[in-house]
Formats: structure tokens, sequence, C-alpha cells
């Protein structure tokens, strides 16, 4: 038998089109990336890939691996697509074999025929043969049971990936390659992430991409969510050209900018109403139609989501999540155009979303308002609405002390509200000095109301032509600023 396996080696050289292993890489330098890990977004001071969150099954992965290496043999992990299966096999690799263990990962269809008698020359180095999606490198000149054979006196482990349909359809399949499968079970990897492995997450808040997953993936899986995050970027950035999809790119930037704003479900009408406020990209929307557009963008990518989905309430649309960290965490990400602050809102469906907004403006715009006094505006207008008056004045007062004419209109209707009817007088004049309309009504209604006051004492005091000064007025109501003038 032994004589049969050096004759076979003699007379096959098949290994002359192998590279040696001291060109293999060393796993602490092999870049997991090029090697099948599925890249993750990457921002600058960022690393490669997030770190590793651990799975359920690491410790069942852990002692094949380790077992492997002793005795040889194949360590098959299988699940779903974008389950994690080529990370998790990865961190094993890490996690148990030497850090100058050799890596031989061949392309698919590589003659694996000659490996045996490649590793026969290798002196004391640890190996490992990786095959990512093993379905690739079945077959007659591939892995054979018998290159397995091989490999298995030289104690060279294999740690190959599967998904799952790819594993039922082989391991069940044609005799040589279900012979393969047969002799080992495989480590199954849930789509679903338990209660444990999300705890696991959640303590992983130093890395952005890893608090974003947890935070926005939604219905989607932690991999889904960082694998197809830039692939949907990617598309979503060439897709702004004219004879590609603008008015899709358009609708997309106005739902991350709702998010943005706090608004993670959009209604139909709002995406619609929103675009006005986008004039550069509006005039390269034209090219498409509104529900193409929308079509587009809702249209599912690797079989996971589409940039848009469909969200909880009634004809709303959700942006997929980590657009939103890939777009607002970017240096060069452009600012949520200012009157997309009122409209998020305005557009809000509850009193909860609405103080979402708000604190996402303050955030946001708090630490820019003194470079712009519209800045202020917005913020006085939106603490108004949801009844932060104070707060509101204070934003107002900063922008009137510009010369901000509307702020000086709306600070001046603030004070009325708050009883402060003297500070507010100067502030109403300003304004209907400069014509505006509602100022001068509201500076009218306060001043007869001060004069029928005065009045009203003298007469009390026994003047004589007081009583019949002025006719009695009805109280004075201040509307608002954020119904008056937007």
């Amino acid at each position: 038998m032994s004589g049969g396996v050096h004759t076979y080696y003699a007379q096959t050289p098949h290994s002359s089109s192998l590279p040696p292993v001291s060109e293999w890489p060393q796993l602490d330098t092999a870049d997991p990336i090029a090697l099948g890990v599925r890249r993750t977004r990457r921002l600058p001071g960022e690393s490669p890939l997030p770190p590793y969150v651990s799975r359920d099954c690491d410790r069942q992965l852990d002692a094949r691996v380790r077992e492997a290496a002793r005795s040889g043999g194949l360590v098959v992990v299988t699940g779903a697509p974008l389950s994690g299966k080529t990370r998790t096999a990865w961190a094993a690799l890490f996690t148990n074999l030497s850090g100058t263990t050799r890596v031989f990962a061949p392309p698919p269809g590589t003659d694996l025929r000659g490996l045996a008698a490649v590793l026969r020359g290798r002196g004391e180095e640890g190996c490992v043969l990786w095959l990512d999606d093993l379905e690739g490198h079945l077959g007659k000149r591939g892995l054979t049971p018998a290159v397995l054979a091989d490999l298995v006196p030289l104690r060279v482990p294999v740690l190959a990936t599967m998904g799952d349909e790819a594993y039922d359809a082989h391991r069940f399949g044609v005799r040589i390659r279900a012979g393969v499968l047969g002799g080992t079970e495989p480590v199954e990897l849930a789509r679903e992430w338990s209660e444990k492995e999300q705890r696991r997450l959640e303590a992983q808040d130093e890395d952005a991409r890893l608090r974003g997953a947890a935070l926005g993936r939604g219905v989607h899986t932690v991999p889904e969510y960082l694998a197809v995050g830039p692939e949907l970027l990617e598309e979503w950035r060439r897709a702004r050209r004219p004879n590609a999809h603008p008015r899709g790119h358009l609708l997309v930037r106005v739902a991350i900018d709702f998010a943005r704003c706090g608004l993670g479900e959009v209604p139909r009408e709002a995406l619609r109403s929103a675009q006005a406020l986008y004039p550069q990209e509006l005039t390269t929307a034209h090219a498409e139609t509104f529900d193409d557009g929308l079509g587009w963008s809702a249209h599912v990518r690797h079989g996971v989501t589409g940039l848009l989905a469909p969200g909880g309430r009634q004809d709303t649309w959700a942006v997929f999540g980590s657009l939103v960290a890939d777009v607002g965490e970017r240096p060069e990400g452009p600012p949520v155009p200012l009157g997309m602050w009122s409209l998020a809102l305005d557009t809000a469906p509850e009193e909860a979303a609405r103080w979402t907004v708000r604190w996402n403006a303050h955030l946001t715009l708090v630490p820019l308002a003194d470079s712009d006094p519209e800045i202020s505006v917005v913020l006085g207008r939106i603490n108004a609405t949801i009844g932060d008056i104070e707060t509101a004045a204070f934003w107002y007062r900063k922008a009137a002390d510009t010369g901000h004419i509307e702020a000086v209109a709306a600070l001046g209707d603030l004070l009325v509200l708050l009883d402060s009817e003297a500070e507010a007088i100067p502030y109403l004049e300003t304004a209907a000095e400069a014509g505006i309309v509602e100022a001068q009504y509201t500076l009218g209604k306060v001043l007869a109301a001060r004069a029928q006051r005065w009045i009203a004492r003298a007469a009390e005091a026994g003047h004589p032509l007081a009583a019949q000064a002025l006719p009695p007025l009805r109280k004075v109501t201040a509307t608002p600023p954020d119904t008056v003038r937007e």
C-alpha cells in the first residue's frame, strides 16, 4: 500500500504546480479579507476588521481545530449565507494555531493531488489547508478522500467553510464528494444570534462598527449588517450618475438624513416632499421618475435587503442602518440640510419621536450654532414646537443678537408667552418696523393691553376722563412662532 503511494507521487508530478511551503503566508501576517473574510466599513484610523465577537459554537470549533492540528483531518463550518462562517473559522485558526503556521489557501479548481508531496518537504513548519467555500474545491482534482487521507499522517488540518445548501447537496450527492464530507460532522453556525451572543456584541462598544451593528441592524444579523453595508454604500454612491439611478440615489440620501435626524421610518410623501431640500441633486434626478427611483432603492440585494426597506408603519420606508452610520461618521460626509430638521420634526408620528429629533438636533447643531444664526433659529423652532419655551427663547435670542430679523420677531412672541411683555416690546418694535405683519399685530395688542391697564388704574384713582378713554379689549393671545412664519 505504501509502495503504491510512493509510485503515485513519482509518476504524477502534480506538486510542480503548487507553490512551496516557504511561499505560503504565515497565519499572523496573512490577510483574512484576501482569503475570504468579508470586508466591513473602514474609516480612517479603523482596523481592517472589527474585533471578533465570540459565537456560541466557538468552544466546539476550537476543540475540533486542536484535534485536527494534533492528528490531521477535516473541520467544516456550515451556515446560511452571511452567517459569519468565514470569520468564525478564521478566528478559530488564530485561537488554536501558532502565528507562524503556514496557510495554504488555493483558488477554487486547484489540483490538490500533489499537496502531500509538497508538505513532506516542509520540515518542522506547521501548516494548515484553508478552503473557504469548500464546494469549489471538491472533485477528482480537488479535495478527495485520498488527498485527505494523505494529509492525515502529516498532521495537517484542513479547515473549510460551506453554505448549508451546498453542504447538503454534496454530503448526500455524488459519491466521491460525499466521501470527503462523510467522515466529519460539521460545526453548524446559526444565522440568528442568541441572547448571549448579542450581549457579547453589546460589550464591544469601543468599536464604532460593532456599536452600530448592536444599535442599527434592525431585523438583520450582525454579519449581514457588517458585510452588506459596504456593498450597498458603494452601489449607492455610484448611482448618483445621470445615466444610472439619480432619483434613487436622492431618495436614499433623503432617508439617510431623516434617520440622522432621528426618524428611522419615513412616509412615502415625506420622501417626495423632502427632495426640494436638495436642489443640486434634484436637477439630475429628473432623469428618473419617483416610482422608478423608489423601486430601484427597494430592490433586495444579496438576498438580504434593499437600500430602502418597508417600515413598520403603513406606507413608510426605512434606510439600511449601516448607510446612516457610514455617511454620518465619515469626515467627508455631507451635512443634513437645515430644513430637514424642521421637516423631520413635523413628520415625527408621536411625541417620543419629536423628542428624539430634538435630542439629535442638539447633539449635531449646538456645536455649530456660533457659525450661523440660521442654526440657532432652527434650534429655537424645534424647542418651541415641543413646548420648551425658555430654551427656544435662548436660541432665538442668540440669533436675534446678530440682527436676524425673523429671530427678533419670534423672540418677541415667546417673551409675550413668558409674560415678559416689557422685554418683548423692543424686539416686537424692531420686527414691526422691519415690516413683519405678525409682529405689528402682536405689538399693537400688547401696547393696547398695557394702555388699558394704565387707564383703568387712572380711572380707579378718580381721573374724570379715564373711564371713557378706551373700550374694553379682548385678552391678547400670542401665537407660538413655529406656526406663524416658516
